[in-house]
Formats: C-alpha cells, structure tokens, sequence
C-alpha cells in the first residue's frame, strides 16, 4: 500500500483522447510533505504528464519535524524536467501551487531559506500553547482554530525564545509553497486558504491579525501581503526558468493549500463532506458561510470565496507505515496478515505515532499496541494496527456536523477494497468512492489557469459503487476499548520519560 500518489507521465505523441496542445497547459507544482509532485493540466483540469520526487523529512530530535527547503527545489527541478521531456509539445503558459499547510520557513529577502523549515507535524511549541489559551475567548473564536503546535504562530513564539538570531535576520515567515513561489519570482505572497491555517489570521475580518504578533513581540513585517488564490503573485525569473526548462516571464499564481486545492479540483458541493485517506486524514465540509469553531476542528478559508470545517487525522499512513516496518512485513503481507487474523479479542492499537490532532489535540499522544497476550501473534496485531487508524478517523469525523448519510472518499491510501469496507464499518457510514488522482495537483493547475482568466467548469462529483457499513464490522468490545485507552493513557504520556 502506498501513500504517495504517484501519476505516471503520459508518453509524448498523438493520442485520440488528449486535447489539443494548441491550447497549451500550465504547471502545476504541488509541495507535499514527504515528495513534490509536477505535473502539466490543461485548460479542462486534464492531467497531461505528471512526476514525482520524494524528499526526506527529518526528526534531529523526538517531536521535531523538519524539511531541507534547497531539497524542495531541487526534487521540484528534477519532477519539471521530466514533465517537460514528456509533453514536449505542450506550450507552458503559466504556473500554479499548491502545498502542505501550516509550516514555518524562515527566509531572507532574496528567498535563501534561513533554517529548515519546521512543518505541520512538528511538535516542539507545546510551551508555547499557552499563549493562545490566554487569550480573551473573543480573540480566540476569531481565529477559528485551536492551538495545536505545527502551526506557524506557536511555531514563530518557539523560534522566538530558542532562536532569537536567526528570526532576527529573516525578513518572511512563509508557508512551504509561498516561499517555493518566491523563489521562483522573487515576490513573497500568501493566499488565505494557507494564511487561515497559521494562527495568525482572524477568519472573521478575513485577514492577518497583525496585532496578535505585534502584541507579543514578532515583527508584524514577517507576513506576507495576501492575494487571491487565483491571482497573478509574480512572473517567472529567469534563473527559475532555466532550472526548470520552461519559460521566463510566465504568470505565476498565488496557488493555496493543499486541501482547499483538492476541494476546488474535486468539486465537493457545500454541506457534503469528503474522507481523504493518506499520511493523514481529513474529513472536510465545504461551507459558503463562515462556520462557528468546531471544537477539536478546524475551520479554514478555500481557494475561492468559502470556507471549510475540518477534522485533522494525523496519523493515517504512517501509523500504518510504522506498524508495518515493526512487524517487518512488506505491504501485500501486512494487508494479508490482517484479513487472516481470527476471532479471537485482539490488542488495541492507538496510532497516535507523532501526537494527535482531531479528536484530542495532543502532541504528547503516541503508537502502540495494548491488551497483546501469548495467544496474539502477528496477525492480530497487524488488524489492530488497520482497526485503530480507522477507528481514529471515526472519532474525529464525530466532531462534524455532518449530515446522515453516505461521505464521500478519496487518496492514494483507499483503494484497497478490504480497507474501505473497515472504513465504513468504523464510521458507520457507507462510503462513496470517488476518483479525483492527484486533486490538489489539478487544483494547482485549475489556479493557474485562473490566473490566466480561464475559470474551466467542473464536472460534479461521482462516485463508484457505495461501500455499505456493517453494523457487526467492528466488534462493539474493540470499538470500546479504543475509546477507552487514551483518557486512560493521557497522562502517562505526559510524563517524564
């Protein structure tokens, strides 16, 4: 089982089914956290060619998280150029982005990034939390969101009293994709979908709360002006250009987080919701209004004129990844082991692997297996690991109010049909598997063309066959347990190792 998308390029040549290359396509570059996908999308959101390269993400340190940004551009220069040697007919006349939210990269004012970039599943600022529970209950429901570290606010207060010299000398605290962008243009912009995500933005005046920096210290200066996700933020440079074997001086988009990009590709319709299963999981609520705080959620701004609730899973497939490499069975074996487990009352298997977001926020929170006797051996083990992830992702869909009935589901981890079916079974919901491949790649794409004022109508959502819950899918008792393990744990994690 993979968690990282990977599109095959499409070979050069004529094909009957592929549009025109009169018309050209943009590229779309989408900064993930583990890889960067490119790919070429034409004037109807089509995926032309499509590649991807991997990066590293480092943990110098338990809780840490962080990435090299010159490893960023260079897994994005190597994607490009094959993309471009795929489609060679195809005319580049814009850029869009899309990338991984709530992160931190310090950078100097010609783009050179001062320290890694410290990213979403960083835990370093639990200290820091305290600040924001401060706050007078008005100021906090403007922000929408709760305190959670990975988020670029906490993060900024850490590097503040850790590492005063270095926040000294930046002049930009980005997002990931706001500083890829400035380094493809020199300009540094954000969008709201990813400003919505840092803790520094009131969703209800729709902008930075410069004051909330001002307040505590930090230079105000360090966030960038806001455009429009679909908005020109720049022209490509040169140098840029010439690294990537496109042209200089295209159009470049402001672009907008990952998830807000998968929402406008995917084209879920406002009150439905929609499970993406992948190194984490979301369950996502589209909304025209500005949704009240979703307690133990989120809320956040989409790539057009709406908003978003969100239930944050952090740990999907890489607490699978992690059970799997402890067992040291390869991805056909462990979803085999799994199915082959028998009746008797497994373990619990809590994948809380780098700490928790929706239902519990806590970084503390961590993985493993409870309740294993001599009577358990790696099967069981392997479905409990299966059993918890989907039984995590159940309790933070719980947060939502969503409405009866089927949710929609998507990724790159879903496609296996026993997974699905435990899915369903733990949220109790029938599933509707849908297949948008690559949807904040093509919502990256879909931005540049707006940029370049095409706004391409999207196809509605459909869905293949419904996975239809069982009520006996999950046993009530295993069910139970797992609810039960963490409030009895949650203080023992907390606890000096």
């Amino acid at each position: 089982m993979c968690f990282t998308l990977v599109m095959t390029p499409t070979p050069s040549g004529p094909h009957p089914d592929r549009p025109s290359p009169a018309a050209g396509g943009v590229l779309a570059l989408d900064l993930g956290t583990g890889s960067v996908k490119v790919g070429l999308i034409g004037p109807g959101g089509e995926v032309l060619a499509s590649a991807s390269r991997p990066y590293p993400v480092r943990a110098d340190r338990p809780g840490w998280a962080e990435s090299l940004p010159g490893e960023w551009w260079a897994a994005t220069v190597d994607a490009t150029r094959e993309v471009r040697a795929a489609r060679p007919d195809v005319a580049v006349r814009a850029v869009g982005l899309s990338g991984q939210m709530h992160g931190v990269v310090l950078s100097g004012a010609n783009g050179e990034a001062l320290r890694g970039a410290v990213l979403w599943s960083d835990g370093r600022s639990t200290a820091e939390l305290a600040r924001y529970r401060a706050l007078p209950e008005a100021r906090q429901e403007a922000l929408r969101n709760p305190a959670v570290t990975g988020m670029a606010g906490p993060t900024l207060l850490w590097l503040a009293r850790h590492e005063p010299e270095v926040l000294a000398r930046a002049r930009w605290a980005l997002q990931p994709k706001d500083w890829l962008r400035l380094h493809l243009t020199g300009e540094a912009f954000s969008d709201p979908s990813d400003a919505s995500g840092t803790l520094l933005y009131d969703l209800t005046r729709d902008a930075w709360d410069h004051a909330l920096l001002t307040d505590w210290g930090l230079d105000a200066r360090l966030l960038p002006p806001l455009r429009a996700s679909g908005a020109q933020a720049g022209h490509l440079q040169a140098r840029a250009a010439t690294a990537l074997g496109v042209p200089a001086g295209l159009p470049v988009a402001t672009g907008a987080g990952d998830t807000a990009a998968s929402l406008l590709a995917g084209g879920l319709p406002d009150g439905e919701a929609q499970l993406t299963v992948g190194t984490g999981a979301q369950i996502v609520q589209p909304s025209g209004t500005l949704p009240g705080p979703v307690t133990g959620g989120h809320v956040f701004r989409d790539a057009g004129r709406g908003w978003y609730a969100l239930a944050a899973v952090q740990n999907a497939g890489t607490a699978l990844e992690w059970a799997r490499r402890a067992l040291n069975l390869s991805w056909p074996d462990f979803y085999a082991a799994a199915q082959a487990a028998g009746p008797l009352q497994g373990p619990v298997f809590l994948p809380f692997v780098t700490g928790d977001r929706t239902p519990h926020l806590d970084a503390h929170a961590r993985a493993g297996w409870i309740g294993a006797g001599l009577e358990h051996d790696a099967r069981h083990l392997a479905r409990a690991a299966f059993e918890g992830v989907a039984l995590s992702i159940s309790a933070a869909a719980a947060v939502l109010p969503l409405r009866p009935g089927p949710l929609w589901l998507a990724g790159g981890g879903t496609s296996d049909p026993w997974w699905r079916q435990l899915l369903a079974d733990a949220l109790r919901r029938d599933l509707r598997p849908v297949a948008v491949p690559g949807a904040s790649l093509v919502g990256a794409g879909l931005l540049a063309w707006q940029a370049l004022g095409h706004h391409p109508d999207r196809p509605p959502l459909t869905g293949s066959a419904p996975v239809t819950a069982r009520e006996d899918g999950i046993p009530a008792g295993t069910r139970a347990r797992f609810t039960a393990a963490y409030p009895a744990l949650k203080d023992w994690f907390r606890s000096p190792a």
